[in-house]
């Protein structure tokens, strides 16, 4: 691979403008993908062709009209999800794609250029493979360390008027592209954008924060009452104490909740008959709107586990009955 190319200032303005910080001055390409025989020549796209979005279902079909029914599909749905670039996913020179499981990314080159390809800042590469090695320089290196390094897959065709793909596997995702080479119009760069990913931190940020907050406020320490007892089976879920504050009571499980079923709560009255009641759940705790006597935490059906909770009075009480 000539080294003098792939460190020419469109490849370092690729990579400033995708990684978003000035690049080594000297990044060098690390490894290129062996030599395989030469894909078929397609028809040469020109400057002049316009850079739009995936064709319709109605498009596809007709491009693929008196194949047989097999390559009909096949064509229609590989045309039908590639992601052509669009004019408001630009950031500068930089297209931004959507990633999205299954979807075909198309990159537009020319001979002279090199399009810069950067994956997502920490993604470890497994490995880059081509349909045409022969015709494209197809190489890779690394910009900004720690856990802001990044990969760059840098592409340059030799000649317009050639087509391929393009699969790059990493640690985290596969990404299949498409590449076009036309006459001078090329990409200096396209990364994407991961809506899963931002929804995944968004989410884990909600339940920091919601496991950050208090179970309750506005009460009083020297209101808490502690005078309850637990007594029967000794599940993984079973609850290290319960207190109120005179208004409400609140039981306290281990971690391990979160990771197993929860057990629903029962009050007992006085004859001995239970009634779900209303709690709700926050971080660790049951947080129940109202005091109790006696209440009993059961899971399961045949082989049932009871977790029985009592006010101290009423469990030296039911105590005394019992040795009488």
């Amino acid at each position: 691979m000539n080294r003098a190319l792939l460190t020419s200032t469109a490849l370092i303005a690729a990579l400033a403008l995708c990684a978003g910080a000035a690049p080594p001055p000297t990044a060098a390409v690390t490894k290129s993908v062996p030599v395989a025989t030469p894909a078929k020549t397609v028809r040469p796209v020109t400057d002049a062709a316009p850079l739009r979005r995936g064709p319709t279902s109605q498009r596809a079909r007709a491009r693929h009209h008196g194949l047989p029914p097999v390559l009909r599909t096949v064509g229609v749905a590989t045309i039908a999800a590639t992601e052509e670039p669009a004019a408001q996913g630009f950031v500068n020179a930089v297209q931004v794609y959507p990633y999205a499981d299954g979807m075909v990314f198309h990159a537009y080159t020319a001979p002279g250029q090199v399009t810069d390809i950067a994956l997502q800042s920490g993604e470890t590469l497994g490995a880059v493979a081509s349909g045409d090695t022969v015709r494209w320089v197809i190489g890779d290196t690394t910009s900004g360390a720690g856990d802001t390094k990044r990969t760059h897959v840098l592409v340059k065709p030799f000649s317009a008027g050639l087509a391929t793909n393009l699969v790059i596997t990493t640690d985290r995702r596969s990404y299949h592209i498409a590449l076009t080479s036309t006459a001078r119009t090329a990409m200096a760069a396209l990364c994407w954008t991961y809506p899963q990913d931002d929804l995944i931190a968004l989410r884990k940020s909600a339940e920091q924060k919601a496991s950050a907050a208090p179970v309750a406020s506005g009460v009083a320490l020297d209101a808490l009452h502690f005078d309850y007892s637990l007594s029967g089976d000794q599940p993984d879920w079973r609850p290290l104490r319960a207190f109120d504050d005179g208004r409400q009571t609140f039981i306290e499980f281990p971690a391990s909740l979160a990771v197993g079923e929860a057990p629903p709560l029962f009050v007992v009255d006085a004859k001995g008959g239970a009634q779900l009641v209303n709690y709700r759940v926050q971080g660790r705790f049951y947080v129940v709107d109202r005091l109790f006597d006696a209440a009993e935490l059961r899971l399961g059906t045949k082989h049932q586990q009871i977790v029985r909770i009592l006010r101290t009075a009423q469990a030296q009480s039911e105590h005394g009955r019992r040795a009488s």
